[in-house]
This record gives structure tokens, sequence and C-alpha cells, in this order.
């Protein structure tokens, strides 16, 4: 009898984990969702490096959910908008948070 409890408990205990363990929960990503954003944040970092009025080593690209937030430090506004503009224009993208500074 006692037995018979003890697997019971360790059945549904066992269920329980197996049902919540792999869940995403509110603030997390699936895991193709962090392959896609992966993807989109390096896409974006390519374009950086090929653009040569922008300083890709400057500029920090960080995606998620297809939003991708722009930080770090610009030499101008024209390095600025012309960084949003690039990872605008990515596939992949949904919106651009641009938080870059412009530093002379």
């Amino acid at each position: 009898m006692i037995q018979t409890r003890i697997l019971a408990a360790a059945v549904l205990a066992v269920a329980t984990l197996a049902g919540t363990g792999c869940a995403v929960t509110r603030g997390q990503e699936s895991a193709g969702s962090y392959i896609d954003d992966t993807t989109t944040t390096t896409a974006v970092k390519t374009k950086f490096v090929e653009d040569k009025t922008v300083d890709a080593s400057s500029i920090k690209v960080e995606t998620l959910n297809g939003t991708v937030q722009l930080s770090g430090f610009a030499k101008s506004s024209a390095e600025k908008t012309q960084a949003e503009y690039l990872a605008r224009n990515t596939k992949g993208v949904r919106t651009v948070k641009n938080d870059i500074v412009v530093r002379p």
C-alpha cells in the first residue's frame, strides 16, 4: 500500500515536471524564436560591418521577438540614422529601438 502511494506520487511529480519544465513563460523565448533573433542580430551586424559609414564595433545590437535594440556610441547623427536605416531594412526586423548616443 505504501509502495503504491510512493509510486503514484513519483509518477505525478514526473508528469508535473514534464508538463511545465519546457514551457515558455512570460519574458522567455522558444528555441525557434531565439534562433530567429540570433539570425536577425547577425544580419544587422553584418550590414554594419559592410557599411563604411557605421562603426560596427561601437554599436551593440540585441534582438528580442523581432525588435532590434541599438545601443552604443556614434560619431555623428548621420551615423546614428544610417545604423537605424540599415537595421530597419534587414529581413526579420519588426521594429527598431535606437538608443545610440551621439558623441562628437
